[in-house]
């Protein structure tokens, strides 16, 4: 246990040491950080201040067409056909709108929109939402009916109620929620599963290929270096997976918190960044009763203790499939590639269960995925946010960790007499085949 110990030590500090580590842990949440400010400056760039003139000469809008946001801008106008033309090719107004006098909502005429230039499908929608919206009420006040009567048909109102056997209430918010935290614990997981392990499967090789590995054996057996290179590797990347959350949430929290106008200009765009989101979130007290509401119900502690379990477990399983890998292949990375396939198959596997599981989290493809070694650490992660029983049970959980700790003491145990092998063999093209071989063969 001294001699893994002192192996994982070794990993650990060589790779910490290093500046590119430092680079790749502070350079990734930067480089996220300027994408996400190019997205939102394109996005508010080509989107704000969409001016449009409206002449109504027939007073059907009553001098108003209602927005949510200053994309797209009507102006009401006094002015005919020639003056709206000349005033659009001067740049006072993108587009123009002309109503006629003889213009009715019952009748089948059409409006006269012009553009300058072509518009954008986006910005065409919202216009086209924009006027048959206030066109749509004011032919129901044209019934009698109130714009107190029109917000009060439009506004949603949940008329089905969701509860469990037991009586338990499962709101849309719950639901929600659940399905956020399944999905963005499921993919954190495959994210780990694929880089950490590929991180451990080219250590390894580099000790090959440089023929260190032939010093260490020398006086550390086999699956002591196995060990120790998989613990070593996975604190780093434990620890750099930890960095990158804190400083890519940080850094979008505290732009939020301190530039408020800046997430007040980006309301109504399509694309933001999660943390903007969550705090601005917080300053609306309607969506944090409802946010709040909704988590009161996530059981995290069960959630949290879970994910724990399911990402060691998960990475220990799949990184001694990756050692085992990184020790068959030469110099020739193009091996490597070539037998990874049967490892990466169950993973991709598993994100497909995934999507299946936190829509439908006690159907049989969603047990299957959570009980099965291989793909249990993402799926089960899915079911695990909807609660137990709720979303599985706790004989199924038990049930699925005892299998994870199974498949990983029999990935380690092959994994280990195929590194045996391969680390001290060069000049053989390997094949899964000749790796089978290696796993069987007696001492």
């Amino acid at each position: 246990m001294n001699k893994i110990l002192l192996v994982a030590q070794r990993e650990f500090l060589t790779r910490v040491q290093k500046k590119t580590f430092l680079l790749s842990t502070i350079g990734l949440p930067l480089i996220i950080f300027v994408f996400y400010a190019m997205i939102i400056y394109f996005s508010v760039k080509t989107t704000d201040n969409y001016k449009i003139a409206v002449a109504d000469k027939a007073n059907i809008f009553n001098g108003k067409i209602e927005t949510n946001g200053n994309e797209v801008i009507f102006e009401f106008v006094k002015s005919d056909t020639a003056a709206l033309q000349d005033a659009m090719i001067k740049n006072a107004y993108q587009a123009y709108l002309y109503v006629p006098a003889s213009f009715t909502l019952e009748g089948r005429d059409s409006l006269q929109f012009r553009s300058a230039k072509s518009v954008g499908i986006m910005t065409r929608e919202k216009i086209q939402s924009h006027i048959n919206k206030a066109l749509e009420e004011k032919r129901l006040m044209g019934f009698n009916i109130t714009k107190a009567q029109i917000d009060s048909i439009q506004k949603e109102k949940e008329y089905i109620q969701f509860s469990s056997a037991s009586g338990k209430t499962e709101n849309e918010t719950k639901v929600g929620v659940s399905y956020a935290v399944g999905m963005i614990s499921g993919f954190m997981i495959y994210i780990i599963l694929f880089i950490y392990g590929t991180m451990v499967m080219r250590g390894v090789m580099e000790e090959k290929v440089s023929r260190i590995a032939e010093v260490i054996i020398s006086s550390v057996k086999p699956f002591q270096l196995m060990m120790g290179k998989i613990l070593g590797i996975g604190a780093v990347g434990l620890i750099q997976f930890l960095i990158w959350i804190v400083l890519v949430f940080g850094i979008q929290f505290a732009i939020a918190l301190l530039f408020p106008s800046l997430v007040q200009s980006m309301q109504g765009q399509p694309i933001q960044p999660a943390g903007m989101q969550a705090a601005q979130a917080l300053k609306d007290s309607g969506a944090l009763s409802g946010a709040m509401s909704g988590l009161s119900t996530i059981n995290f502690p069960l959630i949290i203790g879970c994910f724990i379990f399911y990402f060691i477990g998960g990475y220990l399983l799949y990184s001694s499939l990756f050692a085992a890998v990184g020790s068959a292949v030469n110099e020739d990375p193009q091996d490597a590639q070539s037998l990874l396939l049967p490892i990466t198959m169950p993973i991709v596997f598993a994100i497909v269960i995934m999507m299946k599981a936190v829509n439908d989290p006690n159907s049989g493809i969603a047990v299957f995925g959570s009980l099965f070694p291989l793909t249990s650490p993402i799926v089960m992660m899915a079911r695990v946010a909807y609660g137990v029983p709720d979303g599985v049970t706790l004989f199924q959980l038990i049930l699925s960790m005892v299998f994870l700790i199974i498949g990983f003491l029999g990935t380690t145990w092959v994994a280990a007499k195929i590194y045996r092998t391969g680390i001290l063999l060069y000049g053989k093209k390997i094949t899964w085949k000749v790796m089978w071989t290696w796993a069987w063969k007696k001492n």
